[in-house]
């Protein structure tokens, strides 16, 4: 459905095509909705796993109840819901602006930005934030794996000689180094679905175990800072990490553009019903775990609820190995959208040839630079809140209400023009406060940090 530009030679038109083909975005239109499904809950969760439910699920979730109740009571738990539904919402909105221009769809995120901003603007507003997104959540996504393998390693084998984080993260990378090399969204189909899978086992896991565990005694649900300051800033961090657990839309419009789309079957039909069917699953994997892990834990609970949970030995090796496995396919899920950026600027604007070498290449060394990040900063916490409230919060809060007020263009005051300003004003402080008490917890966590431990 790609037009050739007014003006240009059918030449260049068939060879625009043949580089389409060739490109991991577009080389495959044959998805069905449940790729959309399991797509997108690979892609939220994985992020989710990092920034609330791995990471920090029982503990942002935690953190914003009790930090918010130190003055109102309820008001975290509203924050969560809160971010769930406007996060639906854009979701929703960009789903829709796929296909909003008649013969045209936006297959990246940074199409729809040119058409909403103009040519080189939509391109510098939207490319830097969706590359930190992508390559930040995969240097964490090696981080997670890398902790997990570690659990994993140390529960099956209390007596043995303990090895550094480093070697596990290097261990996860090796996988993704092999999984680089399958071309297109489509091929890692099996993968994401294992992935999606997975996240529903290790959050049913998490949250069952620490029922069974039960609460105890001495449970202590006070803010672990004792100061007002530091109060405030573990708050403004767990903004941050809510931000990050809602993540999916940087990747929304690539995987749309994997289904086959027609005047009378556009795209948004199957694509919106797996996003439906995905947001149910996050909500399952994402409260229970939250306000269950924070009920037994209390301001106790680890930056991971299954690092915080030590029997039965046997599931707690299970569910890290679950984790293992679907941050295996989100890694890839956020890694496509690089892929497609990198290749798609040496092909079209560099004129490399478009050959399995260079792809090797690229995805290699891609791969090789994140490992390397990760192995070098593993500040894990810090991390999760600063990426998510600097890059996800305006690709997935923001961006897309002010993209839908200049494509769209809802009447003046109307409920679209207030939903969207509403959500803007909401984004923009996310995106302004977060990263401050991230910024406090990566030097605090970095004081007693030594390189490549």
């Amino acid at each position: 459905m790609e037009k050739t530009k007014r003006g240009s030679s059918p030449e260049e038109g068939s060879n625009k095509n043949s580089i389409n083909d060739w490109l991991p975005i577009t080389s495959s239109r044959n998805a069905k909705w449940y790729y959309s499904a399991f797509h997108n809950v690979t892609a939220m969760v994985g992020a989710g796993v990092l920034g609330l439910l791995m990471p920090c699920l029982s503990w942002a979730g935690g953190v914003l109840i009790s930090y918010i109740q130190y003055y109102n009571r309820g008001a975290g738990a509203t924050i969560m819901v809160l971010s769930w539904v406007i996060t639906l919402y854009t979701l929703w909105q960009m789903v829709e602006m796929h296909e909003m221009v008649p013969g045209k769809r936006f297959d990246r995120y940074h199409e729809l930005g040119q058409e909403a901003f103009g040519e080189k603007l939509g391109l510098w507003i939207v490319v830097p934030q969706q590359l930190m997104v992508e390559i930040g959540v995969n240097i964490v996504y090696m981080v997670t794996g890398g902790n997990s393998l570690r659990k994993i390693y140390e529960t099956a084998c209390p007596g043995c000689r303990p090895l550094k984080t480093t070697y596990f993260i290097m261990m996860f990378s090796g996988v993704q180094f092999f999984l680089s090399f399958c071309p297109n969204f489509n091929s890692i189909a099996l993968v994401s679905f294992l992935a999606a899978a997975m996240s529903l086992s290790y959050s049913t896991i998490g949250w069952g175990a620490s029922v069974h565990k039960g609460i105890a005694p001495s449970v202590d649900y006070s803010p672990r800072a004792s100061t007002s300051v530091g109060r405030m800033f573990g708050f403004l961090s767990a903004l941050g990490d809510v931000a990050f657990a809602f993540a999916g839309h940087n990747v929304v419009l690539e995987i749309q553009a994997t289904m086959p789309s027609t005047p009378e079957k556009p795209s948004k039909k199957p694509m919106w019903k797996g996003v439906i069917i995905a947001y149910a699953v996050v909500a399952m994997c994402y409260f229970p775990v939250a306000f269950v892990g924070y009920a037994v834990f209390g301001n106790s609970v680890q930056d991971n609820i299954l690092i915080s949970l030590e029997k039965p030995a046997w599931l707690i090796i299970m569910a890290n190995a679950f984790v293992v496995i679907h941050v295996i396919g989100s890694y890839q899920v956020f890694a496509m959208g690089v892929f497609d950026m990198i290749e798609s600027y040496l092909v079209k604007q560099r004129n490399f040839s478009p050959t399995k070498k260079l792809r090797l290449i690229v995805r290699t060394s891609y791969v090789a630079l994140t490992m390397f990040l990760a192995v070098t900063f593993p500040f894990f916490g810090g991390l999760l809140s600063f990426f998510g409230g600097f890059a996800f919060a305006p690709t997935t809060y923001f961006l897309p209400c002010i993209m839908w007020l200049a494509i769209k263009k809802p009447k003046r005051f109307g409920l679209s023009w207030f939903t969207n300003w509403i959500c803007i004003i909401l984004g923009v402080l996310l995106m302004i406060l977060a990263p401050i008490g991230a910024l406090r917890q990566i030097i605090l966590q970095a004081k007693g940090y030594k390189f490549y431990s």
